[in-house]
C-alpha cells in the first residue's frame, strides 16, 4: 500500500500532504509512524504543522489533531475551508453532464424555503434543513446541502446532485429516491448523488 501522508520541512513551517483519495484509518496509521519520526527532527522545536491536500469534516481534523499533539505539542494548521465550494464539487465534473438552461440562485435557502426550475439550478449558497429544491435537470450546491434536492424530477436520469457537502437525509433523482443514513456522511464527505448502472442512487 503506497503511502498517502508526504512531508516537508522548512525553516518556520512543516507541510503534511494527504492523499485526497486515502480513508482517514488508513491516515491516522501512517501518522502515527510519521509523527513518531518528526519528533526525532523536532528535538525542543515548536514549528507548526500546515495540513494540506485532503478535505476534512471536523471530527476527522480533531482526530488528526489528537493524533500529532500526543506526540509533538505543536499548532496544527489545515488548508480546509468551511464552505468547500468548487473545491469540493471539482470530481463531479469528470462525469459527463448534458447541457441545460440553468438559474442561478445567490444565497442560502432557509427551512421552508423552496425553489423550482425546469432546467438546472445552481444554489450560491447551503440548502439548509427544511428547504427544497427542483430542478427538470442537474443541481448543483456550491455550499452545503441539508434540505432535500429533486433533480431530473421530469424523468430525466442522467442528471446529477452535487454540492461541496452532501448531508441531507434523502436526495432524489428522476424517480429514483434515496434515504441516506447518518454514518454514511459521517465517514467522509459525498459530494455527488447521480444513478449508477443498477438504477440505484450513488453517492461519491
Amino acid at each position: 500500500m503506497k503511502e498517502c501522508i508526504t512531508i516537508q520541512t522548512k525553516k518556520d513551517k512543516v507541510t503534511m500532504k494527504i492523499d485526497m483519495q486515502a480513508e482517514q484509518k488508513q491516515i491516522l496509521q501512517e501518522l502515527k509512524k510519521k509523527v513518531t519520526e518528526l519528533k526525532k527532527l523536532y528535538k525542543e522545536d515548536t514549528t507548526p504543522i500546515f495540513i494540506t491536500g485532503k478535505v476534512f469534516k471536523n471530527k476527522e481534523m480533531e482526530q488528526i489533531q489528537e493524533t500529532i499533539q500526543k506526540v509533538l505539542p505543536v499548532e496544527i494548521k489545515f488548508d480546509s475551508p468551511k464552505i468547500l465550494g468548487l473545491h469540493g464539487i471539482k470530481r463531479t465534473f469528470s462525469k459527463e453532464i448534458a447541457t441545460s438552461e440553468t438559474k442561478f440562485h445567490r444565497g442560502s435557502l432557509r427551512s421552508g424555503q423552496k425553489i423550482e426550475y425546469e432546467g438546472s439550478l445552481v444554489v450560491l449558497g447551503d440548502v439548509n434543513s427544511g428547504a427544497e429544491v427542483l430542478a427538470g435537470e442537474n443541481i448543483v450546491i456550491l455550499g452545503i446541502l441539508r434540505g432535500v434536492a429533486h433533480a431530473g424530477a421530469k424523468g430525466n436520469k442522467e442528471a446529477i446532485i452535487a454540492a461541496a457537502s452532501i448531508e441531507s437525509v434523502q436526495v432524489r433523482i428522476a424517480n429514483v429516491v434515496k434515504e441516506i443514513e447518518k454514518d454514511e456522511i459521517e465517514e467522509e464527505i459525498k459530494t455527488c448523488a447521480y444513478i449508477g448502472d443498477e438504477g440505484e442512487i450513488i453517492l461519491e
